[in-house]
Order: structure tokens, then sequence, then C-alpha cells
């Protein structure tokens, strides 16, 4: 994996760190790649409960695409004819999919600006904890371009649909105070505490039940986009299976015991 992604695994919790400090955390391929092949593996890994998704430094948690990088690519695609921008299909859109649908809770450390596709990252996550001298801007208008990363998707989710159009047609810095009254972020903390209270906001779902947040994931994104009776044959289906995991019982027999159940994740 390139030295650009730091991706470790502790007790059941995965991190992932985009590690480009010196570019803002800016997305060239080799880190698209590895950011990429990094989810995918905590979102298979059984030994993942939880994931972390955060950048390096405190100036951002990523700028989106390398456009320094992405500059050499315009040039040699006008040369071969090729598309431009067969990233959004090789690397974003598998990272997205990754990020959102895998059936474990993921948590998104915003540590500065998060801006293009590094907003949309922090988008897809289940949660958001902003740094409040952080922000989000959408930034693709901005070089002429429209949303991916699944922007068009989740921002419209978060902020209703008229409120994305303006962010994304008209491309300002959304300020840490701003994104939470618009539902951007879950929580504002000060910079210097963000790292630390992340973690054990993310190491509180690794020790949680896994399969129903798993459940919880499914179910939601099922329902928004089917019909009340689907939804609910959906939630029969997803009951049934997490009422036969293991840490269903052990939940029932500590609350009979008035004790604090200990899950296993399975």
């Amino acid at each position: 994996m390139a030295d650009s992604v730091l991706y470790e695994i502790e007790d059941g919790l995965a991190t992932l760190t985009i590690n480009r400090p010196e570019a803002m955390n800016a997305l060239d391929t080799a880190t698209k790649v590895a950011l990429r092949d990094a989810a995918i593996d905590a979102a298979e890994n059984p030994a993942v409960r939880a994931v972390l998704l955060t950048g390096a430094g405190d100036r951002a948690f990523c700028v989106g695409q390398d456009l320094k990088e992405h500059v050499g690519r315009l040039e040699a695609a006008e040369k071969t004819g090729e598309p431009a921008l067969s990233t959004v299909s090789e690397h974003y859109n598998p990272l997205v999919t990754a990020l959102a649908t895998m059936r474990k809770p993921v948590v998104a450390a915003v540590n500065g600006v998060a801006a293009g596709a590094g907003a949309a990252l922090a988008w897809a996550c289940d949660f958001r904890l902003l740094a409040e001298h952080g922000g989000f801007n959408t930034s693709f208008a901005g070089v002429a371009l429209t949303a991916d990363s699944g922007a068009s998707w989740t921002l419209p989710r978060l902020v209703g649909h008229a409120k994305a159009t303006e962010l994304l047609m008209f491309p300002q810095t959304v300020k840490a105070e701003q994104a939470l009254a618009l539902g951007l972020t879950h929580r504002v903390v000060p910079g210097s505490e963000l790292a630390e209270t992340a973690r054990a906001f993310a190491r509180g779902l690794a020790d949680g039940p896994t399969v129903a947040f798993g459940a919880i994931k499914a179910s939601l994104a099922y329902g928004a986009s089917h019909s009340l009776v689907e939804t609910l044959a959906k939630e029969d289906e997803l009951q049934t299976m997490a009422g036969a995991a293991a840490d269903h019982r052990i939940a029932v027999q500590a609350f009979l015991a008035k004790e604090k159940p200990r899950f296993t994740g399975r």
C-alpha cells in the first residue's frame, strides 16, 4: 500500500488516514488506489467492526482530486482520445460504495477543510465529527465539473434538494457551525481534541453490536428508495438475521441480569 494512505487495525477498529499533509491530502492516483483497496478490505475483513477515516495534519481532511496530476492526464487524454476522468469509475465509485454500504459503522474525523471528492467521502460515512476550524466545500463547479463520489446522492439526503443545488452550483466553504446547523456534520470538536474524540467515538461503535449496526445501515438505505410494504418486508428479513446473531442473546441476557453487554460482533 502507498505511504500516502495509512491503514491500521486494532481491536476491531480500522483506521484509514490519508497521508499527504503537504498536499492538503489531495488524491493522486496512488492515494486513490490505496484508499479504495483499504476501504474494500475493511468492508470485507471480519476482524474489522468499525472504521475511522481521517486525514493527516490539521489543515485538511482531503481537498479532493490532485489537480496538478490531473492536468497531465487532461493533456494525455487530448492526445489519445481516451476519457480524462476514468478515475470516477476506477477509484471514486468503488471507494464510496465500500464506505457507504459496508455492514459496519464508518466515522469521518474531518480535521480541516474537506472539498470536492474529499467532502463527498466524508458524506459517504455514517458519522462526521468536524474540527471547529474545518469546513466543507463542494468545489466541483469551480473547476467546471459536476458532482461525483456520490455527492449528488448523499448531499440532498443531508441538506435537502434545494440547498444541495445551491451548494453544488455556488461552491462556498461551509464553516463548522453552519455545517452543524445544516446537518453536514454530527458534532463540532476543538481541533486539538478531534483525534482523541473521534477515536473514542469509533471505538464505542467497534465494541457495539456489529450485526445490528450493519442491519440498520442496510434498512435505512433500502427504505430510502422503496415503498412502505417493501421496506417492512426488508425489516422482517434483517430483523430475523439480527435476532439470530449471538450478540442479540448476549444483550438480552445482560439486560435481564442488569449488566452491561459485552458484544462479540457476531
